[in-house]
């Protein structure tokens, strides 16, 4: 039987913070505010549908372009 693989993003905010993106141009990318990504990154659930779009961008199945025409 197959382990099922937990969604993580603990460390949401080193992830950011890597790409040398303050929180306002990270999380928008995701259609979350500032305030809302903040909330995240100090260790407030990540709810399940916007865990899922990180981590399908975060392993490359969802690209920027992506990203910015669905917010269109």
């Amino acid at each position: 039987m197959a382990r099922k693989k937990k969604l993580d993003f603990s460390d949401i905010g080193s992830v950011r913070s890597k790409e040398n993106l303050n929180q306002t141009a990270f999380w928008t990318r995701y259609g979350v505010t500032q305030s809302g990504g903040s909330r995240y990154e100090s260790g407030r659930n990540i709810p399940k549908p916007l865990a899922i779009l990180l981590w399908l961008h975060r392993s490359g199945k969802v690209t920027d372009k992506d990203l910015t025409d669905a917010l269109k």
